[in-house]
């Protein structure tokens, strides 16, 4: 009864899906729903972005082990990136009229960077969107009791996603957002409720969290606990600033104010309705002690489901699968969207550049199916890397090659090409040797990485000109002489 209810949500959300499609007449109706989004919908779909699988079932499990020191990365800098995205960024790219990010990178920087950072942005989805595919076959195996595995349960996911993201773009991504973040929000709410009562009330479920330490939130005041701290906390707080999914959602506003005001609010609802999971997960330690131990030993992204299928009368249970695949569902259409966008745009498009509008629209659907292919492919062979983990790693590529361009490019006018093309390099280059010796063990991979791009931007940009100055100089003396 349980599955044919989900079954029956997911055809719900694909009509929705597909009757939103018809709004789209163009490349840009597709892309950023022709910038006709209401305040609302972008604080509704900013929100639902990152409200994803890690957070219903990455987050709680990160929380119950390493408490709130294990969740700075999401979803504190989850949070406070679309924070910093509405105050910072949005404004300046809302005025360029842009189709994506990648957009800006050409238009600052010249054809090379845009095409290196729109890799860079592709690369970086694979593991964010695999993540939401994997929660998808988790859903289904665990509501067939197993008769669905979890790669079966992938496939069924992905197609239900595809059915409306392929012909809607964001209009279906953000109409579906906005109906399946109020299922969301009021499902798990009412859920907290039921569990707190459960547990023989909500102060006890603090007093449980407190008594082991999950309120601590600072690391160890040592320079190795610091710096891994630092780094965990800029990962996707500075390392989604660059990407498709949170500028199509700004460039999608219907003003100025919606674009900078929007974002901040869904970072700020973010941050605040992150600690409900993590609330019903202190729960299902009270509720089913023993089971809950076992699980955390096992698989703690499992401690969720199986306090609902297991303690929860069926109408929590339709509460909580419907509120998880809103979540999922929500995240990963965004997620699909927006690197079939930026390859079509930034990069398919210097291959043909004398497409018709038609053609290109085309092309990003065409884009989208394929790239959903082979994200099913990537989420069937990563299948045993935690969901949570899968997340923050995606992020990190962006964060070491396109922040540090995006940002100077903006605030800095001395920024230069060159200065771009070595902030990238170094800060990939940097990465990767760090990631790959032990020396990684030491420092963060991640902010050396950004460190070392800050520096290539700086001697990039500026090292020319003052070679070229002194250089100038020298000729003047000697004209002198």
């Amino acid at each position: 009864m349980l599955l044919t209810l989900v079954i029956v949500y997911l055809l719900v959300t694909i009509a929705i899906g597909l009757m939103a499609a018809k709004r789209v007449q163009n490349s840009a109706d597709f892309a950023i729903a022709g910038r006709h989004l209401p305040m609302a919908m972008i604080v509704t779909t900013t929100f639902a972005t990152w409200f994803g699988s890690e957070t219903v079932l990455g987050i709680p499990a990160k929380f119950v082990n390493g408490g709130l020191h294990g969740v700075v990365e999401d979803p504190f800098g989850a949070g406070f990136c679309l924070i910093f995205v509405g105050l910072f960024f949005a404004g300046k790219l809302y005025r360029m009229t842009l189709l994506t990010i990648s957009d800006y990178y050409r238009e600052r920087y010249g054809r090379v960077v845009e095409v290196i950072c729109s890799l860079i942005i592709m690369v970086s989805y694979l593991g964010w969107v695999s993540a939401q595919v994997t929660a998808l076959g988790l859903v289904f195996n665990v509501l067939s009791n197993n008769l669905i595995s979890i790669e079966l349960g992938m496939v069924i996911g992905v197609v239900s996603i595809l059915a409306y993201t392929l012909f809607g773009g964001m209009w279906s991504v953000a109409i579906t957002d906005f109906i399946q973040m109020i299922i969301l929000v009021v499902g798990l709410s009412i859920l907290a409720v039921f569990a707190a009562d459960q547990a023989g009330g909500a102060d006890k479920v603090v007093s449980l969290a407190i008594s082991k330490d999950m309120f601590k939130f600072l690391p160890e005041p040592n320079f190795k606990e610091m710096a891994f701290f630092f780094a965990a906390a800029i990962t996707i707080m500075f390392g989604s600033i660059p990407q498709q999914d949170v500028f199509q959602r700004v460039m999608s506003a219907n003003s100025l104010e919606a674009a900078t005001r929007g974002p901040v609010i869904g970072g700020i609802c973010y941050i605040l309705f992150a600690f409900v999971p993590m609330f019903l997960v202190v729960s299902a330690m009270l509720i089913m002690p023993e089971k809950a131990a076992v699980l955390m030993a096992e698989d703690p992204q499992k401690v969720l489901p199986t306090l609902v299928m297991e303690h929860m009368p069926f109408i929590m249970q339709v509460l909580f699968f419907g509120a998880l695949l809103s979540a999922i569902k929500s995240c990963a259409s965004a997620t699909l969207l927006a690197p079939s966008v930026t390859f079509t745009e930034n990069i398919w498009r210097q291959f043909r550049p004398h497409q018709s509008d038609k053609q290109e629209l085309l092309a990003m659907r065409v884009t989208v199916l394929a790239f959903s292919v082979v994200v099913l492919c990537y989420a069937i062979l990563m299948q045993g890397t935690s969901i949570y983990e899968m997340v923050s790693g995606a992020y990190q590529v962006p964060l070491v090659g396109a922040f540090v361009p995006l940002t100077f490019g903006l605030y800095w006018k001395r920024a230069t090409t060159q200065g771009a093309i070595f902030a990238i390099v170094l800060g990939l280059l940097t990465w990767g040797l760090f990631l790959a010796t032990p020396v990684g063990q030491e420092f963060p991979a991640q902010l050396a990485g950004v460190l070392a791009s800050l520096v290539g931007m700086g001697v990039g940009s500026v090292g020319p000109q003052a070679i070229r100055n002194a250089h100038g100089s020298h000729h003047k003396l000697v004209g002198a002489a």
